[in-house]
């Protein structure tokens, strides 16, 4: 997919941060847009930036959990008959969650899961149908540098992130095996200036960790270096380049590079960094 002028991308977590800037750069581009969020109030202030860069993209909204999987097959039929045709799904929507792996209950692993991780498989098969017979199609998940490595404390996240790279990888192996017409990306950010690690949960347990809760997500957020706008540009290009995995942001690709030269010894040198910047 070269150009992205006249085709129809649905976004998923569209109220803010990457999803807005997503949203924002496809219209500049001429792409129309179905877009979606738990969070009205985001949604509409997303849908004013679009239609201010470009008046003349149809743009459609709803709001939605993307954890409630009939939910995300209704928007994909709703999208497909407001817009005739889908051609791009971000499935970009995410939480995250600070605890230890002793210190967390059930029911809030189980939400960044279908979250983070089941918003993935939701979106991805309700809309691929429709992305197969449009001719020309593309599924971007949003994994992170945390489905990379994994860190202290965010079990949860590491999890679904982790699940997210492998379901895509696959998911993009079977598309090339079946000649379908449709691709897929994996899409792995470093530290993006957004507000997911501000707003993020964290129990007392990571206490154990040498952490305080009530300010461990904002001290994660202070070490984010990547803007949204910048993340949707990276996005955006691999996306035009066909690629199978884009990494956004210098910290990502020395993560990235770094497991790979010490797929274990990283967890000693992460672990020990990443929680002595946090104190």
């Amino acid at each position: 997919m070269k150009s992205f002028k006249n085709k129809v991308a649905a976004i998923t977590g569209a109220g803010s941060g990457m999803g807005r800037e997503l949203a924002i750069q496809l219209a500049e581009q001429e792409c129309n847009l179905a877009l979606s969020d738990v969070n009205e109030a985001g949604l509409a202030e997303t849908i004013q930036l679009v239609k201010k860069k470009n008046p003349n993209v149809s743009v459609t909204s709803q709001k939605l959990d993307v954890s409630d999987r009939s939910a995300v097959f209704d928007w994909a039929s709703k999208v497909a008959k407001d817009h005739n045709k889908i051609n791009l799904i971000f499935n970009n929507a995410g939480i995250a969650f600070g605890s230890t792996i002793e210190g967390f209950e059930s029911k809030d692993f189980q939400r960044v899961m279908d979250i983070n991780f089941g918003g993935v498989v939701n979106g991805t098969q309700a809309f691929l149908p429709y992305l197969k017979e449009s001719g020309e199609g593309h599924i971007i998940n949003t994994s992170s540098v945390f489905g990379i490595i994994a860190v202290p404390g965010t079990s949860a996240y590491n999890a679904s992130k982790f699940a997210v790279r492998g379901f895509t990888e696959t998911l993009r192996q079977e598309l090339d095996f079946t000649k379908a017409k449709v691709s897929a990306t994996s899409v792995h950010p470093g530290g993006i200036k957004t507000a997911i690690a501000k707003s993020s949960k964290t129990n007392d347990s990571v206490k154990a960790l040498g952490l305080d809760p009530s300010t461990a997500g904002e001290k994660m957020s202070a070490q984010f270096i990547t803007s949204a706008e910048k993340a949707a540009k990276v996005i955006l290009k691999g996306v035009k380049k066909n690629s199978r995995r884009v990494l956004i942001g210098p910290d990502a690709v020395f993560v990235d590079l770094m497991q790979r030269l010490l797929p274990t010894f990283y967890q000693v040198i992460i672990g020990k960094v990443l929680l002595r910047q946090m104190r």
